[in-house]
């Protein structure tokens, strides 16, 4: 049987990020978005996240597998570390960011090389989930998030699984967007007459061709799901 959503008494998606002082886009502001769509696109691009925390008094950032409920506008984050400090400072703020870097900007001077990359930074009061329907419908989306048809593939968490599991569940509410993209700025100015190459060396992630584990007995295929993320065509 499947996990069911928790019920949620939805609002209409808003189109635009609400602007705090913690979001406001203070330098390279035309790199800065404000548009829901894009922290969307952002999110669904990856699968793996930095979340800031403190911890016994230190800060500490922890990469970890997150999954995103669009629909309830939910940030699924998996991380015990970050749970117990949840649980050490409960309605302490926390800070999600997800990266993609879409290649190297190479000037004609090192001051005004650069990196074209898309960011999302998501700050909220998480929630701890540690059982009940909310857990395992989490834990459906993270799964899902990082391969889709996963969840309906293998076998699901038991009891004693769902025991060990805790996520950390935030609201998309606020967040910065930030993207860079195109080639160097510096052709205008007097670098432009050094005759030095300029441009943009791209860098492209995607998945490979599955690779059965050694002790797979014969005759077992590939899922055709597990074969679509190899295909090429996933990845930022």
């Amino acid at each position: 049987m499947d996990a069911e959503r928790p019920d949620q008494h939805n609002q209409p998606t808003p189109t635009e990020l609400a602007v705090t002082a913690r979001t406001r886009h203070r330098r390279l502001r035309d790199q800065g978005s404000t548009r829901v769509a894009d922290l969307d696109a952002i999110l669904r691009a990856g699968f793996v996240c930095h979340l800031g925390v403190v911890v016994d008094g230190a800060p500490m950032v922890v990469p970890t597998v997150y999954g995103v409920d669009f629909e309830s506008r939910t940030l699924y984050v998996h991380g015990s570390v970050a749970s117990r400090s949840i649980v050490q400072a409960p309605g302490a703020t926390v800070c999600v960011s997800v990266t993609h870097i879409d290649g190297l900007v190479l000037a004609r001077s090192v001051f005004e090389h650069g990196v074209n990359y898309r960011s999302a930074m998501v700050y909220a009061v998480p929630r701890l989930i540690t059982g009940g329907d909310e857990l395992l419908h989490g834990l459906r989306v993270v799964t899902e998030h990082c391969a889709p048809g996963q969840w309906d593939y293998a076998r699901r968490p038991n009891s004693r699984e769902l025991a060990a599991t805790s996520l950390l569940a935030l609201s998309l509410e606020e967040a910065s967007v930030k993207v860079a993209s195109g080639p160097p700025e510096d052709a205008d100015g007097p670098d432009g007459e050094l005759g030095l190459w300029a441009g943009v060396v791209p860098l492209r992630s995607y998945f490979g061709a599955p690779e059965a584990d050694p002790a797979l007995p014969a005759g077992i295929a590939v899922p055709g799901h597990v074969a679509a993320l190899g295909d090429g065509s996933s990845g930022s």
